[in-house]
């Protein structure tokens, strides 16, 4: 059998599972191409989580890295949610711990904590509200003006940097960072344009600050998305995981994209259609949080929901 003749087996099956099941197949803009064409719905985490709550499907098929799917299940507690690898974590949601928020909590009484939807359940948990890169400047907005002395912004100090330069609140970094975007660097940016020097440079936050200084706009993979359907621009350096070109030369056919070949995030990278039908099959790699913790990380990201 032919790669291509496999291929289109593996979609037929999911197809098949996914009516047996009643099952939705979520995808983020980073999965590999074929995932995300055999995808219900695709785009950036907490969309697709909102998506999948407003269905009526019994399991949600969460392809993307564990906070994700977590995020699907504190909106679809009574849904059965499952990932293709469970294995696909993010590292920088990693580099925070619950016990990391209680002592900045301490060490800044009076401060609002602001939690980066890459965060873990556990850690959202602990925190005042979550934020997404594109209304972070907005919700620590709404949060000084609430009467927070400080904010806590965890645990991206990249993107923290950029609302800080977009708010007069007092930002309290943490020192997480995303291990894909920073191998965007002003080098490999600057070969980009020299190569292609009549492009727009779009970058994400999650970018450090000397990147997005280069950067024509600055925006999430929702908004770079939009911004390619709406700009002028036939060409476009696109900084963030080159996953994102995928879906970026599916909506604008007639744009030429070029992605950053250092920027590829390996957990984004692990599910795969064979996964994919393995797990609607099983049910396996079920998500599951602790009822308490859950209540308690659910309404920050319902405070979320109004700023997007």
């Amino acid at each position: 059998m032919t790669e291509t003749a496999a291929q289109a087996a593996l979609v037929e099956e999911i197809g098949r599972l996914k009516t047996a099941r009643k099952a939705v197949v979520l995808a983020h803009n980073y999965q590999l191409g074929e995932v995300q064409d055999i995808a219900d719905f695709l785009g950036d985490s907490l969309g697709l989580s909102r998506q999948a709550a407003a269905t009526d499907a019994e399991v949600i098929v969460f392809c993307g890295v564990h906070f994700m799917a977590q995020t699907a299940k504190l909106l679809s507690p009574e849904k059965t949610v499952v990932m293709p690898d469970v294995d696909a974590g993010c590292p920088m949601a990693d580099m925070i711990a619950p016990e990391d928020v209680r002592r900045l909590r301490a060490e800044h009484p009076g401060a609002a904590v602001v939690a980066y939807v890459n965060t873990t359940a556990e850690v959202k948990a602990e925190s005042d509200v979550c934020c997404t890169s594109a209304n972070a400047v907005k919700v620590v907005e709404a949060a000084a003006a609430q009467g927070a002395t400080e904010i806590i912004f965890i645990p991206d100090k990249n993107l923290a940097a950029w609302v800080a330069r977009h708010t007069r609140a007092t930002i309290i970094a943490y020192r997480g960072f995303c291990p894909t975007h920073v191998h965007i660097t002003t080098e490999a940016v600057g070969r980009l344009r020299a190569e292609h020097p009549d492009a727009v440079f779009m970058c994400h936050p999650e970018c450090e600050p000397e990147v997005v200084d280069l950067a024509d706009v600055v925006l999430s993979t929702s908004g770079m998305l939009k911004f390619a359907r709406e700009t002028d621009a036939a060409e476009i350096i696109v900084g963030t995981e080159v996953g994102l070109l995928h879906p970026l030369e599916k909506d604008s056919p007639g744009k030429r994209f070029y992605g950053f070949r250092e920027a590829v995030c390996p957990n984004m990278k692990k599910t795969t259609l064979e996964k994919l039908v393995h797990s609607l099959e099983t049910l396996t790699t079920q998500i599951e949080i602790d009822e308490a913790i859950a209540e308690r990380a659910r309404a920050t990201v319902e405070k979320m929901v109004k700023y997007v």
